[in-house]
């Protein structure tokens, strides 16, 4: 099959994209779509090339050294051409102190492009500058990351309310605001902990508009354990699939929780990357073009492929969005649901968070 590259240079777009976006995807999806889960970020903002966190997986990196707001836009008219997508935009993991850079043009491209963001946050923060910081920003709400915890505690030992402490959720509580959540833990979505914990911000915060992404980290069947079982006393929280292609996964939510509490997320740019991803022995590994994204032979949720089986590759947004497709069609989400989970769920709590 010939390779036609998209005239536009941020990446190449392939026949073999145009084909699985034509044939499996347009159709499926609604023209108005929000994209929950979007980091901006420049590069010059960080002193040097982006060092490798030990709280976080190496490959995202290898995607896109930076994602301004342009380079955004321009990825949803390449990869969902055709559809009108506002995304909830916030920054990338702090480095070297620049935390207040980011956190500012993320404002900025928020007041510019007129889409709405969330404040990245520190949890050593005291309530009064969360709020004060989060109203002079105009953001509805935020996201924080474990590697943000205090030193003293152990990886393995890391809580949600470690990195989003109680002060701050009363705030976010009081003003109802949005909370994106990355959470913590080995175990991921089965951890014994992260469930209680999540069950206590439901109770304890019920103003929060809490988003747990990436369904709780449950990437593989083993993730999930009694998960859903819990989870299923939840009335309010809600769910992104960003980054994510278990549809087994998001099957089991869509019975847990229901489509109006399901929400489309990207985690762009790394949905730009070329791969398939399969499971095995309980971790994921991705799929993708022999040295296309540099030497990847020291990670274990790398691995490449080449020759006919790499040509076949497409981006991992539309490999995402194959597998929800695919957990769709078995449930037999209506048109309706399916717009409730790319459009209408989070307008809705984009609204009702809107500084009034």
């Amino acid at each position: 099959m010939n390779h036609i590259s998209s005239k536009n240079t941020l990446f190449e777009v392939k026949d073999v994209d145009r084909e699985v976006y034509a044939r499996r995807l347009r159709d499926f999806l609604p023209n108005d779509i929000i994209d929950i889960h979007t980091h901006v970020w420049r590069a010059s903002d960080f002193a040097q090339k982006r060092k490798r966190n030990a709280d976080t997986v190496s490959w995202p990196a290898l995607v896109a050294r930076d994602n301004p707001i342009e380079d955004l836009m321009e990825t949803y008219q390449l990869l969902l051409p055709g559809k009108r997508v506002t995304p909830l935009i916030f920054a990338t993991l702090p480095e070297g102190g620049n935390l207040d850079i980011q956190n500012a043009y993320v404002a900025e491209c928020s007041r510019k492009a007129k889409v709405p963001a969330l404040l990245f946050t520190e949890p050593s923060w005291s309530a009064a500058e969360l709020e004060k910081r989060t109203i002079a920003g105009g953001f509805l709400g935020a996201k924080s990351y474990l590697s943000l915890t205090p030193s003293y505690i152990p990886a393995k030992e890391r809580r949600i309310f470690d990195f989003f402490p109680r002060h701050q959720l009363e705030v976010h509580n009081q003003h109802g605001w949005i909370i994106m959540l990355h959470i913590p833990r080995d175990g991921r979505l089965k951890d014994p902990v992260n469930l209680a914990q999540l069950l206590e911000i439901e109770r304890d915060f019920p103003n929060i508009k809490l988003i747990v992404a990436h369904v709780g980290r449950a990437y593989c069947d083993e993730d999930v354990g009694n998960a859903f079982e819990v989870l299923a006393q939840t009335k309010r929280m809600s769910f992104d699939f960003c980054a994510n292609t278990n549809a087994r996964i998001f099957e089991q939510l869509l019975k847990c929780v229901g489509p109006k509490r399901v929400l489309f997320g990207t985690d762009l740019p790394i949905l730009r990357m070329r791969m398939r991803r399969i499971t095995k022995e309980g971790y994921y590994v991705n799929i993708v073009p022999k040295g296309m994204y540099g030497d990847v032979s020291g990670d274990k949720n790398m691995a490449e492929v080449e020759g006919a089986e790499a040509e076949k590759l497409t981006f991992f947004l539309y490999e995402e969005l194959e597998a929800f497709r695919f957990a769709a069609e078995r449930i037999g989400l209506s048109r309706a649901d399916l717009d409730d989970v790319f459009h209408n769920n989070a307008r809705r709590l984009i609204d009702h968070t809107a500084p009034r």
